[in-house]
Formats: C-alpha cells, sequence, structure tokens
C-alpha cells in the first residue's frame, strides 16, 4: 500500500493487479495488470516501485511503476536473496524489508544494498510520516499483539518505540500527510487511523 498523488495505491493477491483508489470516494482510478503477485508498493518521485512474486519459489523482484504508462518490465530487478516484501522510499533511499530475514535493506537507486537494518521484532508493513520520521507495525513471533510505533533507521540495531496497538490483521502502511492507511488483510478492508 502507498499514497502517491492523492490516491492510495493497492495491490491484490487475488488479481494481480495494482488499483488506485481516491480515498475520499472509494472509486477505482486505475486498475493495473502486474507481472506477478504484488506485495510492497511505495512513492518514488512521479512513479512507483513495487515489489513482485514470481514462479512456484515466489522469488521477489523490484519493478518500477509509472501510474500513466503501467510496469517498465525492463526496470526487473531482483531483491537481494530473491526476498522482500514491504517498501519505503527517502528521496533517492529505498528501504525493502525482509521479513524472514527480520532486516531492511537500505539500497540506493541502483539497486546497491548500502546497510543493513536488523530488525528487534516481527514487521508487518513500515513507511515514513511526520517530519520524515520512520514507523512500522511490529508482532510477536507468530505477528500476532501488533503495535503501530516508530523505529529510528539511522542505526543499524534500533529498538522499536510503541504508540499504540493494531489489529492482529494490520499489513502495510501509507501515510497520507494527516492520517495513516493500512490493509485488514484477512478482512479484505482498509483502515486509516491518526496517531
Amino acid at each position: 500500500m502507498a499514497h502517491a498523488h492523492g490516491l492510495l495505491w493497492i495491490g491484490s493477491w487475488e488479481t494481480d493487479r495494482i488499483y488506485s483508489l481516491d480515498p475520499e470516494s472509494w472509486e477505482v482510478r486505475a486498475e493495473i495488470e502486474a507481472p506477478g503477485r504484488p506485495y510492497g508498493i511505495t512513492a518514488e518521485g512521479d512513479t512507483l516501485r513495487v515489489v513482485v512474486a514470481h514462479g512456484e519459489e515466489d522469488d521477489r523482484y523490484l519493478y518500477r511503476l509509472d501510474p500513466l504508462q503501467g510496469f517498465d518490465l525492463d526496470s526487473k530487478t531482483p531483491c537481494p536473496d530473491l526476498t522482500g516484501s514491504f517498501l519505503a522510499a527517502d528521496e533517492s533511499t529505498l528501504y525493502l524489508g525482509q521479513m524472514t530475514n527480520r532486516r531492511i535493506l537500505v539500497m540506493e537507486n541502483d539497486m546497491a544494498v548500502r546497510r543493513e537494518i536488523a530488525l528487534p521484532t516481527r514487521c508487518g508493513g513500515f513507511g515514513f510520516g511526520r517530519h520524515e520520521r520512520f514507523y512500522m507495525i511490529s508482532g510477536d513471533h507468530e505477528l500476532e499483539h501488533l503495535q503501530f510505533g516508530t523505529l529510528d533507521v539511522t542505526q543499524d540495531r534500533p529498538q522499536f518505540d510503541a504508540i499504540g496497538a493494531l489489529p492482529d490483521e494490520a499489513r502495510s502502511l501509507a501515510f497520507d500527510g494527516a492520517r495513516w492507511w493500512t490493509c485488514l488483510r484477512d478482512l479484505n478492508e482498509i483502515a486509516t487511523f491518526e496517531a
């Protein structure tokens, strides 16, 4: 899930498509076929970056998505270790979550890994919010008892600082400048909250 150009961008595992939704009217503004199963999405300038899974092994690749032109198939880049899920971007820096490895990779535009951030807990999503602070959904070993809070991504081994509880179904985060959005995955619902 991402917020860009005044719209919510959401990937569907059922249809292998990316949808842009008007967050006020819930009108679908665009429907774009993905080259596989979409996972993480983040805004990066005028385009989006998307983690897409391919094949029986569920190998993960990064793609560039132009909201007007669709997926740039030539931009297909393997994620390190062919794994990745959540994404966030901060100017020219991309943050790729690798939940199996309990880490976030900090990557440059050329997809070179600059450094690794060890996660203190399991993660159900992350993104940048007010004042460019980094926020995360934290969970226990079973990815239950979820908490929304902050993580200092300038450190290699940061501590998670909880702000409040979230439903156990919450996955992914997007900030629209005033409120947070998350998917309640098992319920097929989208929720918003302020923090």
